[in-house]
């Protein structure tokens, strides 16, 4: 029964969520819980205090277990923080049969070429090794090689890395608070995951999650990964920003921030004012709401700022028919998309998780999963459920790159 309730964890520097999924006989999957709690010992989506990041993944646990004790056994847990990068990188082999016919080991061969020739610091560990495209005695385009006749196979491989103690960490926070990791993944890619159409992925589309404390880009494009980056900021400078600019405690800010809050000043009258002694009673006077979202519309251009230099490296600037998806704590904001819409110029949308092929007979976990905070943890459970993409993030299937993950991590 175990292996068939899968846990997708996101442990945020602002809440740690937690969606429950098993799978049923008939293959389809029912959320069996979605909680989300307070988060702590958290910085920038790294692990600034064990104990207390520990202790706020196990008020989470504590809740789960109550609903089904085999939803600590298998948990998926997302990483995200600033330290991840992304390569481009490419494997040349040799085919080995006298035939020259491609095998699934060939495959393999020439993924695990493309990340060796990286050469990474010790202290770094390859989370995802995601072919983008194969090349047979020149030709390139190939999606799947397998089969093919050819005597040369090389691989245009994205290697996505981490910093190694940071994932540890995170591992051990995981442990310590009763639970068994059974893989590590990117968050943006989980996010993708429970929000991208196989239509979207094809055209090309960029998927932004901004989180509290970093916000995580992911583009696709003819159904696979062709970039990926993380950012030192989020919604958190938002509210940082907001208690220095209004002189008042960072608490007060982040209420301002959700009662008030507009991402486009423009769309705000200079008429509508904000008693702050009503949010605090230490505070006094009122504020201009349209100061609040100039404030908060300044922090947001620069986000996405650092989203569309990204896009202009790799060439999509402008240039993805599907637009962008904007997920995370950051996308509720109101006036998001219009923001998002000048500064990208790309369609925008916020992502909603698309639960129609979904049995759910909890409203309360229907209702927590329908929110763009939630997009990670269902991705993570999902992606735990399926075996996720193979072909695309994990060419030696899943149960090999699990052994290997915690092989490398584990003390």
């Amino acid at each position: 029964m175990a292996q068939n309730v899968i846990t997708g964890l996101d442990i945020g520097s602002n809440s740690v969520k937690a969606v429950v999924l098993e799978v049923k006989k008939n293959g389809k999957f029912s959320v069996v819980a979605a909680v989300k709690k307070p988060s702590a010992g958290m910085r920038k989506g790294a692990v600034s205090d064990i104990a207390d990041c520990a202790a706020s993944v196990s008020r989470v646990f504590a809740e789960l277990k109550e609903i089904s004790r085999d939803a600590l056994r298998n948990v998926f847990l997302g990483i995200g923080d600033a330290h991840v990068k992304a390569h481009v990188s490419r494997g040349i082999i040799a085919v080995s049969r006298a035939d020259n016919e491609i095998y699934k080991d060939d495959i393999e061969r020439v993924g695990q070429t493309a990340q060796t020739m990286l050469k990474l610091s010790p202290n770094r560990t390859v989370i995802h090794n995601i072919p983008r495209e194969y090349i047979v005695d020149g030709v390139g385009g190939v999606s799947d090689p397998l089969g093919m006749i050819g005597g040369r196979l090389e691989a245009d491989c994205l290697i996505i890395d981490a910093f190694s103690p940071a994932v540890k960490n995170l591992m051990r926070c995981v442990e310590e608070a009763g639970g068994g990791v059974s893989g590590v993944i990117f968050n943006p890619i989980a996010s993708g995951r429970s929000i991208l159409t196989k239509n979207q992925k094809d055209l090309g589309t960029v998927l932004i999650d901004v989180g509290f404390g970093v916000t995580g880009m992911v583009v696709f494009e003819e159904g696979k990964i062709v970039h990926a980056a993380v950012f030192p900021v989020g919604a958190g400078n938002i509210t940082n920003d907001l208690a220095i600019g209004l002189k008042v405690s960072v608490e007060t800010a982040e209420r301002i921030k959700l009662l008030y809050g507009h991402a486009l000043s423009g769309e705000v009258s200079h008429r509508d004012k904000v008693n702050l002694s009503k949010i605090d009673e230490g505070a006094k006077g009122e504020v201009s709401r349209r100061f609040i979202s100039e404030i908060i519309e300044g922090r947001l251009a620069e986000i996405l700022e650092f989203v569309n230099n990204e896009l202009k490296i790799v060439g999509r600037a402008g240039r993805l028919p599907a637009g962008a998806v904007i997920v995370g704590g950051g996308a509720k904001i109101p006036g998001m998309v219009e923001v998002a819409k000048q500064e990208l110029r790309l369609p925008i949308q916020i992502g909603i998780p698309d639960l129609s092929g979904l049995d759910i007979s909890d409203k309360n976990a229907k209702d927590d999963v329908e929110d763009p905070e939630f997009t990670t943890a269902l991705g993570l459970a999902a992606w735990g459920a399926d075996g996720g993409d193979g072909k695309m993030a994990w060419p030696s299937g899943i149960k090999e790159f699990i052994r290997k993950v915690l092989k490398n991590l584990l003390p």
